[in-house]
């Protein structure tokens, strides 16, 4: 099996966030091009589905993508910090609700094509509200319990833009189906 050769990279720009190299790659048949690579620390997510299906969400602008919708809470992942444990950090800081046990629902790379972004999303079927305003609420315009069978159409008219929580959402609503028809 033929696979891409990383040779060597440089270093263009690198920040306690983010490492942008150049890459050096030779491909199968022998040739060479240049490469961009985004190295990012780990990112932990977060969710919970109460008894009622519902799913806590954060209704937030991304100035990047100049787009509204719908995310899950989430953040970078410490040196030597639990994945486990960020994403309930973050879970609380973000929406006041501090997430019970948190279970690996899945693991993903967005774009493995030109970035080492793994995203780990935790999950929990209970919280207990901590305080009404969250610590971090500059992270959203507002928090609401959206019943998990919306999910679906929030993702098909592009409510749900973040490749995690569009996973992690289908995921979970996949879960309850077949747990609901006995599965």
């Amino acid at each position: 099996m033929s696979v891409w050769q990383n040779l060597g990279e440089h270093t263009v720009y690198e920040n306690r966030w983010v490492k942008v190299a150049m890459a050096d790659v030779e491909l199968p048949d022998g040739r060479h091009l240049d490469h961009t690579v985004i190295r990012l620390r780990p990112v932990a997510v977060a969710t919970v589905v109460n008894d009622a299906n519902e799913v806590l969400l954060l209704w937030r602008h991304r100035f990047i993508t100049d787009a509204w919708g719908w995310e899950l809470p989430s953040g970078g992942t410490g040196e030597g910090e639990d994945p486990a444990a960020a994403a309930a950090r973050e879970f609380e800081e973000e929406t006041g609700w501090r997430p019970g046990p948190m279970q690996l629902l899945l693991a993903v790379d967005p774009m493995p094509g030109i970035s080492t972004s793994h995203h780990r999303v935790y999950w929990s079927d209970q919280a207990q509200r901590v305080r009404d305003d969250p610590r971090d609420a500059f992270e959203s315009a507002r928090r609401e319990w959206v019943p998990l069978d919306q999910v679906p159409d929030l993702i098909a008219r592009g409510d749900v833009r973040s490749a995690n929580a569009v996973a992690a959402l289908l995921m979970l609503h996949h879960r309850r189906i077949t747990q609901a028809d006995g599965h």
